[in-house]
């Protein structure tokens, strides 16, 4: 699509920073938010295209906040790409209601909290992007980690029943669902598993790479690319789907 303001979840690090940096070099304006400015502002100053504000994405209020001073500093988003996440694994019998809740927080309701406040002016406009990142976990079931495989398989419905709700409207609703990606989360997994386990770092790893059949692990800036075409012109007609990245597992 034309260039226009994007707003990126969780743009500090890993897929979202990737994502952002895509986005920003294709001639969009973006906005970044996450709950740590740091990250966040470090991106910004690398790259004059980019903005970052604070935002809790769980916060109904912080992101109605951060709509109205990133809309009026740049006028309102074209592009939204509902990345923001987090993981946790533990046994379904260990897992607490409150473990639960926070997981289903972040994943699906700020999922629902960050495209929501979009929706209405993407219709007026005739047009828009909304790209929700998921995971292959919201495609399959994997043990240990009932509530992120519940929570994105929720995502994938929210976006589905977007999409098929925006469809005569000119706004598209896609997901994209990768494997293992090389990001702070998956140095995070790795730890647990060599603590959970005792297996060593470089046995974990090999682990989870085994999961891909190509054998590796994906690339942040692979799952950028597939963000940057779903927003662009010629994916106007792909509106629904959900786009594995994951070398062929699922």
């Amino acid at each position: 699509m034309d260039r226009t303001h994007a707003l990126v979840t969780g743009g500090g690090t890993g897929i979202g920073a990737a994502i952002a940096i895509a986005l920003a070099d294709a001639g969009h304006q973006v906005t970044i938010c996450g709950r740590r400015m740091e990250p966040l502002q470090a991106l910004a100053d690398s790259h004059p295209a980019v903005q970052a504000m604070a935002a809790d994405i769980t916060d109904e209020k912080s992101v109605a906040d951060l709509y109205k001073k990133a809309t009026a500093a740049r006028g309102p988003f074209g592009i939204v790409v509902a990345n923001a996440g987090m993981a946790d694994s533990a046994p379904a019998h260990r897992v607490s209601l409150e473990h639960w809740n926070r997981l289903i927080s972040v994943n699906l309701t700020g999922a629902f909290l960050t495209v929501r406040p979009a929706i209405e002016p993407m219709r007026k406009a005739g047009g828009g992007r909304i790209v929700i990142v998921a995971s292959i976990a919201g495609l399959r079931g994997s043990a240990y980690i009932a509530p992120y495989v519940a929570s994105k398989h929720g995502a994938i419905g929210l976006m589905r029943s977007l999409a098929a709700e925006l469809a005569p409207t000119g706004v598209t609703v896609n997901a994209v669902c990768p494997g293992y990606v090389e990001t702070p989360m998956l140095d995070r997994t790795i730890t647990n598993i060599v603590e959970k386990t005792g297996r060593d770092a470089e046995t974990a790893r090999a682990a989870i790479m085994s999961g891909n059949p190509q054998g590796r692990v994906v690339e942040p800036g692979e799952v950028a690319s597939a963000v940057l075409w779903l927003c662009s012109h010629g994916a106007r007609s792909v509106n629904g789907e959900a786009v594995t990245i994951d070398g062929g597992a699922t």
